[in-house]
């Protein structure tokens, strides 16, 4: 793309009131963005109004300043690139959905979604949840992005924190790929925390956004990126989700895009847990472990995702507390009335389990047993 027709797209997006959906009319009536700036007022005028006319022959401000900070950073790497609506390098995934971007920054490896030896098929799946999510959740997230990475299956989320960090990371631990669609410019990343991760994303996978470079973290851009995580997968997974959880909009987005909707079953209790129960009563697919899902969509996994067998006798005796913690939150008090345990004895055994990562200490002195099959 040269710097006139990059200009003319940046234009386009640029200009107010126009949006995705008049810049598609406006190209499916002008053929290129370069011919839509080209039109004299009468031409401009048979498709639209006056007050469209004035804002189309009205030059952006800003267009200069953002053409030239574009170039720049173009030219800073060679895994950065823009695509176009008319760029065969345009996710075809999105093409699909109501409200595709007219204009893409794109930063990391090329075409992600293509079939290759190292993918399955061009298979992309969303993972969403909660940014505060329970340490079993968190696991849960990275555990099954680690399968699907192993699987060859591209992981699509959004670099926040939580769920979402944890399922880029298990993805590129799988030695699979992982795209992040961000709400912010890419010569940003949000948030701070994520730094290294988007480097690594950058080196493995690819972080998308639809915002011009120098975007800030706006609170009305995250909710509109999220139809660009259920656009280009074929389902989504929800880990665990509050009531009005943001994940919760991707999985009605997925929805209406017609795509398959997964959500993981979590305890009554918990707030992050009530989301996925509204998504399964609402006709999601209720999943236990990775396999349902790549089951689901008849692929194959390289590695077991489930215990060998089932023989009591070769399966190790559980110990006692454990046993009395369950799968529940519990409290240091109520552990102790169910073991009889002294005090001192039980927070070292608690605390020796935290090392292990077989206990997790949550918020109001509650501890949780972590599942690790």
């Amino acid at each position: 793309m040269d710097v006139t027709e990059l200009g003319a797209w940046l234009r386009l997006s640029l200009t107010p009131g126009i949006g995705n959906t008049g810049a598609r009319q406006l190209l499916a009536a002008f053929g290129s963005a370069q011919a839509i700036f080209e039109q004299d007022a009468g031409s401009l005028r048979q498709i639209g109004s006056d007050r469209l006319v004035d804002t189309l022959q009205t030059e952006p401000t800003a267009l200069a300043n953002q053409l030239q900070t574009t170039l720049d950073w173009l030219q800073g790497a060679d895994n950065r690139r823009v695509v176009t609506l008319g760029d065969t390098g345009y996710p075809p995934a999105l093409l699909n959905i109501e409200d595709p971007p007219s204009i893409l920054y794109m930063l990391g490896v090329l075409d992600p979604w293509a079939p290759s030896a190292t993918n399955n098929g061009a298979f992309c799946l969303a993972i969403v949840g909660s940014r505060n999510p329970t340490p079993q959740g968190e696991s849960n997230a990275r555990q099954f992005a680690k399968v699907f990475g192993e699987a060859g299956l591209c992981v699509v989320s959004g670099l926040a924190l939580g769920v979402d960090g944890a399922a880029h990371d298990g993805a590129l631990l799988g030695g699979g790929t992982t795209i992040a669609v961000v709400g912010t410019g890419l010569d940003r990343v949000y948030p701070k925390q994520h730094l290294a991760l988007a480097h690594r994303i950058a080196q493995q996978g690819l972080i998308i956004s639809e915002f011009p470079l120098g975007t800030p973290p706006l609170t009305a851009n995250f909710p509109k990126r999220n139809r660009l995580i259920s656009g280009l997968s074929q389902g989504t997974l929800v880990v665990e989700a509050a009531l009005k959880s943001g994940s919760l909009i991707t999985a009605r987005l997925a929805v209406e895009q017609g795509k398959e909707v997964f959500a993981i079953p979590g305890s009554i209790h918990s707030p992050q847990s009530r989301g996925c129960h509204a998504l399964i009563k609402q006709g999601a697919k209720l999943v236990e472990s990775a396999q349902d899902v790549l089951e689901e969509f008849n692929l194959p996994h390289v590695s077991p995702l489930l215990p060998s067998g089932n023989d009591e006798e070769e399966q190790p005796a559980e110990d006692p507390l454990f046993a009395a913690m369950g799968f529940e939150p519990v409290s240091l008090d109520a552990l102790q009335a169910r073991t009889g345990l002294a005090t001192a004895e039980l927070q070292a055994r608690l605390l020796s389990l935290e090392l292990t990562g077989e206990v997790a200490r949550l918020q109001g002195g509650l501890f949780q047993r972590m599942a690790t099959g």
